[in-house]
């Protein structure tokens, strides 16, 4: 630390005297660059025992990153040509629990742990994505209901740790969510209460004594860590450092007020507490999360690799801002002090940061747990109040053809990494080329696509019709279509306007 250069900022507190007071699930380029950085911000500022312990029981393993650099890692912020380096401190420890759950539930079950944040991504909460109840054919699910001592998903570890708890000191626990879910808090507490109430013996009732589940909207870009990255610093700052994060400038934390005991004062430094969540969630979601599944699934389709390179090409640009504005926006609830069309403007701005090499296949992963609320829920929303759905189904469509594509039978064209990829591609290898059995076939998915929804003919109709032209030799012939759609709706209502 001594060593370092002048243009390189360094933890502003004494680290040999910080102690850990939560643990982190899933240490993330995601959480590197936000939960510790809003911590190592707080420490700075209001010291205290808010030292994390990050825990990975999914690869990567951490003990030959951060733990050979004692948690010390540096967070590059870019934006187009500019860089800024910055040494994060808050994270004490790490531990790798990916062979056994022991580890990890050591630190989860000890005294001095008063909060768990989590950053799983959407699929480690093992619940079904059209309903948000646990999942109870999940294979990890059933092995933890079969031996709930040595679990192997977060809701039973989590669930087992709760237990160990109240056998051992009885002190209580806020486990805060992070990631990008719907009522994070909701769900993560309602897949780790039907676990407890299967283990019985008074669990549940405990956990709701002794137990909160706040929900939170995150968000910050942090793309995945290239070799590139890494070298980076080495090349302008003269050392190594193997657990590098790269984000953008913009951060944002909105946390539910709830929670079990002390909470580290994020607020000090930028997070915002809140009631409710939910129309915060809401705006995230389906703006700038919305615009980057649209993006990424139509940028491969299109043959670009990057979000900044979909931003920049001028038929998507269009087609993302006008799906946003007019289909989009009007089914938000208001927030409180942000005004949703600067929102707009302000997320797409971001996307087109060229220092942000966010490829698209990577925010496609896991597209099945994103799309019912980021497309689905505004789809829904407008065709219960008998609006346009005229460019919302292209990217619902856009997700389709880009697993579709990946089956054998047509050409296994580029890996995927989906929970529903090989049910998909087992629909494409049985169906080939017919849009409207392929579409059929997965909107009867009913833990994606509620029933209500895949059976309305309007939304059928236009999904159907864009999958066909999005696995034609012209994929984006679907996208200027729905413009075209698009643009005879908006007279139709102007005229009707006028009248």
């Amino acid at each position: 630390m001594d060593r370092l250069p002048a243009s390189v900022a360094k933890p502003a507190y004494d680290r040999a005297r910080l102690e850990a007071g939560m643990a982190h699930l899933g240490v993330g380029a995601f959480h590197r660059c936000h939960q510790a950085e809003y911590t190592d911000d707080l420490l700075a500022r209001d010291f205290g025992s808010w030292g994390i312990v990050g825990i990975n029981i999914r690869p990567p393993h951490l003990a030959d990153t951060l733990g050979r650099q004692g948690g010390l890692y540096t967070r590059l912020i870019r934006e187009n040509d500019r860089v800024e380096a910055r040494v994060i401190g808050s994270i004490v420890r790490v531990v790798d629990s990916q062979v056994s759950a022991a580890p990890a539930l050591e630190v989860l079950a000890a005294p001095d742990i008063e909060l768990v944040t989590m950053t799983v991504t959407e699929k480690g909460y093992c619940h079904i994505p059209s309903t948000g109840e646990l999942d109870l054919a999940h294979p990890d699910i059933v092995h933890d209901l079969a031996h709930p001592e040595t679990p192997r998903s977060v809701p039973g570890m989590l669930t087992r740790a709760l237990d160990l708890r109240r056998a051992t000191h009885g002190r209580p626990l806020t486990l805060l969510s992070c990631d990008n879910i719907p009522a994070n808090g909701l769900i993560l507490g309602n897949v780790v209460r039907t676990l407890a109430e299967r283990r019985g013996a008074g669990l549940v009732d405990w956990i709701a004594a002794n137990a909160t589940f706040p929900s939170a909207m995150v968000d910050r870009i942090a793309p995945a860590v290239t070799q590139a990255d890494i070298d980076s610093v080495e090349q302008r700052y003269g050392y190594r450092d193997g657990a590098v994060a790269v984000g953008e400038p913009f951060r944002q934390w909105v946390i539910e007020k709830k929670f079990a005991g002390r909470m580290p004062r994020w607020d000090l430094v930028g997070a915002t507490l809140v009631d409710d969540v939910t129309p915060f969630e809401h705006l995230k979601m389906r703006v700038l999360n919305g615009a980057q599944t649209t993006l990424a699934t139509l940028g491969v389709l299109a043959g670009l690799e990057h979000t900044f390179n979909a931003i920049a090409d001028p038929l998507l640009s269009v087609f993302v801002r006008r799906m946003l504005v007019e289909e989009t926006l009007p089914t938000l609830e208001p927030v409180p002090g942000m005004d949703p069309s600067a929102y707009v403007e302000q997320s797409l701005g971001r996307l087109k940061n060229t220092a942000i090499r966010h490829r698209n296949h990577q925010i496609a992963t896991d597209g099945s747990q994103k799309i019912v609320q980021r497309l689905l829920n505004p789809i829904r929303d407008r065709l219960a109040t008998g609006q346009d759905i005229a460019l919302l189904p292209v990217p619902v469509a856009g997700w389709m053809a880009y697993l579709i594509l990946a089956s054998a039978r047509f050409g296994g064209r580029w890996p995927v990494s989906d929970p529903y990829a090989e049910k998909v591609a087992a629909i494409a290898d049985a169906t080939g080329n017919d849009a409207q059995a392929l579409a059929s076939a997965i909107l009867a998915i009913d833990t994606i696509f509620d029933p209500g929804l895949a059976a309305n003919d309007r939304f059928r109709a236009a999904v159907t019709s864009a999958l066909g032209e999005l696995l034609s030799s012209d994929p984006m012939a679907a996208v200027r279509r729905s413009l075209q759609q698009d643009e005879v709706a908006r007279l139709k209502r102007s005229k009707q306007s006028a009248l």
